[in-house]
């Protein structure tokens, strides 16, 4: 039976792996799109599948609204933000929510590339 306290667990730890891999590799202080660069070249060579800056639909009441894109999906089952900032703002997560209510998704993560640690900068989100 799936943990569904922690849904995905086992590809969000791999998505962390290989993102610890790479700020371990570069350190803080990059712009974000450094940090994607990076971590897609990374989940290439752990043969995680991907889909870099994926357009979404996004509706209102089952009426087309508009397109954002994600930075990144992974197996296409969670959803991965990118961030390079000092802090993470609570609109972020709200963002990211609303990025899994539009993919039918449960499991998104933040990584915030801007800490000392990565761990610091790691949020996790179920829906």
């Amino acid at each position: 039976m799936p943990n569904e306290k922690y849904p995905e667990k086992e590809l969000t730890k791999q998505i962390i792996s290989a993102a610890i891999e790479v700020h371990s590799s570069l350190g803080p202080g990059l712009l974000e799109k450094l940090y994607e660069e990076a971590l897609a070249y990374e989940f290439e060579l752990r043969n995680i599948k991907y889909e870099r800056q994926k357009e979404i639909i996004l509706t209102y009441k089952n009426k087309k609204i508009g397109t954002h894109r994600l930075d990144l999906l992974v197996e296409n089952r969670v959803v991965v933000e990118l961030k390079a900032v000092n802090e993470l703002h609570p609109v972020f997560g709200a963002q990211i929510i609303s990025y899994l209510h539009a993919t039918n998704l449960h499991v998104g993560l933040i990584l915030n590339f801007n800490t000392k640690r990565l761990k610091e900068g790691i949020k996790r989100f179920v829906i």
